[in-house]
């Protein structure tokens, strides 16, 4: 039976998921939805510190496509939110997870969108940075918006906004109680980074079915590299095989890069 390549985007986001299990992002917790599907992932995220979403604990889903890294993934929580770049369906609308397409209409520059040398990491930072700095001038949620801009142009004497948040926060803590998770409060918490041990080993068996692919194509690269020497020798025309390539609060503007 013919060997199958492993797809290059399995393996990019195999050695993804693995770096942010040793080197975690702060605030965040990632697993896979099912530990045979790497393109499925859920994110576990912690309310940063001194904001308004301390002590909260979001769920969310990231989807890949099977070209990534050369499409984003999508992004959207689970957990219901109230926020002027995230849609009722929880979609995240933030333009490194737009496609690389020319949209002039969007008021985007293309340096905003996504390419191909953004990552996983790149994209929680960019979602966190998003729940503390909404950019109202192209919403999401219109109405998370407005009450968004009363809130922070009234100093919070207008509570609205900070209210809702609030509760939404507080209905995080079942969810977190349930899963076994302590969510951090202080920043001396948030900022610890500690590996997140994998439930059983179907994870590190994954990891090593897909080096062995790599090993596998290695060894058979080399085998066919000396049947056609031996060929050549013997006057025998070597046989040609198809390969496979792997590869690789403040608020006092809104002009940051999240964009719908």
């Amino acid at each position: 039976m013919a060997h199958q390549a492993t797809p290059s985007s399995q393996k990019a986001l195999m050695m993804e998921l693995k770096s942010l299990q040793e080197q975690p992002v702060e605030g965040f917790r990632i697993t896979l939805v099912e530990e045979s599907d790497l393109y499925n992932w859920e994110v576990a995220i912690f309310g940063p510190p001194n904001t308004l979403y301390e002590g909260g604990y979001f769920k969310a889903h990231i989807k890949f496509p099977v070209d990534y890294p050369y499409s984003p993934p999508t992004f959207r929580f689970l957990t219901k939110m109230w926020h002027p770049n995230i849609y009722e369906n929880g979609d995240v609308c933030i333009s490194i997870l737009h496609p690389p397409v020319d949209d002039p209409q969007s008021g985007e520059l293309p340096s905003e969108r996504w390419n191909p040398t953004q990552n996983v990491r790149t994209i929680l930072l960019s979602v966190i940075s998003l729940l503390n700095e909404p950019n109202t001038f192209s919403p999401a949620n219109v109405d998370a918006s407005v009450m968004f801009r009363k809130w922070r142009d009234s100093k919070g004497k207008d509570k609205e906004y900070a209210e809702i948040i609030r509760k939404q926060v507080m209905s995080t803590a079942a969810e977190a109680e349930r899963d076994g998770v302590k969510v951090p409060t202080t920043l001396a918490e948030y900022c610890v980074q500690t590996r997140v041990p994998s439930q059983d080993s179907s994870s590190d068996l994954l990891y090593d079915d897909l080096y062995d692919d790599d090993m596998e194509e290695e060894d058979e690269d080399e085998d066919e590299s000396e049947m056609e020497s031996v060929g050549e020798a013997g006057g025998i025309s070597p046989t040609e095989d198809g390969g496979t390539s792997t590869r690789r609060y403040d608020n006092q503007d809104d002009s940051g890069n999240e964009d719908s």
